[in-house]
């Protein structure tokens, strides 16, 4: 009786599987754009052609009747990155186990990240600023991931044009690092310190150093036009602090919101590496931010 139950047990999962991915495959036949940014962050066409990029990638031969699709793959990775779900509580939603679900995104989040030199590309006048990533306590070297609010986390650096697009993003730090030693370690600081970018400049906080190439704003503004400098400095500044929010509102597996990500400090720079490539893919296609009432209540709609 125990191996008639087992087989039923075994052959209900089997169908609950199958079902699962006829119901994401039907995700591509719903017409209704806003319903899959809603879920996704993009619409038919794009993450159609997502997966014709990724495809190559995460197509594996497999001696299994029933290798997970392509599709499956990046809708569920991007349903992850959207909401900020817990693996296992996509796991029971999408019908994978655990171990092939934390394994499919990782492939995904790779294939993602091959593509940040056509998206990411740093040109002249940007904003620049920083911002941290919670995380779970490391098991190694965990006091230099505390930041000052007490909280472990990655401290990624983010620059950004008027546009709101992503033009660097250096995400391997520790919380603990401060703003002006990120910029002085990275290809970009290293690039404009050497004088090999001209004609640019970076607009950063008070946290920065003034440079040639790096304006900040006056400590103690004396006179009228530097009082004017600094509102102007302030507000044209402010985009890579609507950016980051942008980013953030747009993958809420990186926003404090939706809990800390509970991974290792190194996949989490991938999860942030991917999300910045993503999100200036939604940027060039002029696509907004569109959630559904129950994300913005608990953070998870698949």
């Amino acid at each position: 009786m125990a191996f008639l139950a087992l087989l039923e047990d075994l052959a209900s999962r089997q169908i609950r599987r199958q079902r699962i991915f006829r119901d994401h495959e039907d995700f591509f036949a719903n017409d209704d754009d806003d319903w899959l940014m809603s879920r996704f962050r993009f619409p038919r066409a794009i993450l159609l052609t997502l997966c014709a990029e990724l495809g190559p990638d995460l197509e594996r031969p497999t001696l299994r009747n029933r290798a997970i699709p392509v599709h499956l793959q990046v809708l569920t990775t991007l349903g992850f990155l959207a909401t900020g779900c817990f693996q296992r509580e996509l796991a029971d939603r999408s019908g994978i186990s655990q171990p092939s679900l934390s394994s499919m995104m990782s492939g995904v989040l790779s294939g993602i990240i091959k593509l940040t030199g056509r998206y990411i590309r740093f040109p002249y006048t940007l904003t620049i600023d920083c911002t941290h990533v919670a995380i779970r306590a490391p098991s190694q070297n965990e006091a230099a991931f505390i930041n000052r609010k007490q909280i472990h986390s990655i401290n990624v650096q983010v620059i950004c044009d008027a546009t709101m697009t992503l033009t660097n993003v250096v995400a391997r730090w520790p919380g603990s690092t401060h703003d002006s030693f990120i910029l002085r370690n990275s290809s970009v600081g290293t690039r404009l310190e050497n004088g090999a970018v001209r004609d640019g400049w970076l607009l950063g906080d008070s946290g920065y150093p003034l440079k040639r190439w790096l304006l900040t704003p006056f400590p103690n503004p004396q006179s009228t036009e530097e009082r004017r400098y600094n509102d102007v400095h302030t507000l044209t500044r402010s985009v890579v602090e609507r950016t980051i929010g942008l980013l953030k509102g747009r993958w809420r597996c990186l926003d404090a919101s939706g809990g800390r990500l509970l991974y290792n400090p190194e996949k989490v720079c991938r999860i942030v590496r991917a999300c910045a490539v993503l999100h200036n893919m939604a940027q060039q296609n002029g696509l907004p931010l569109i959630m559904t009432d129950q994300q913005f209540e608990d953070g998870c709609d698949l």
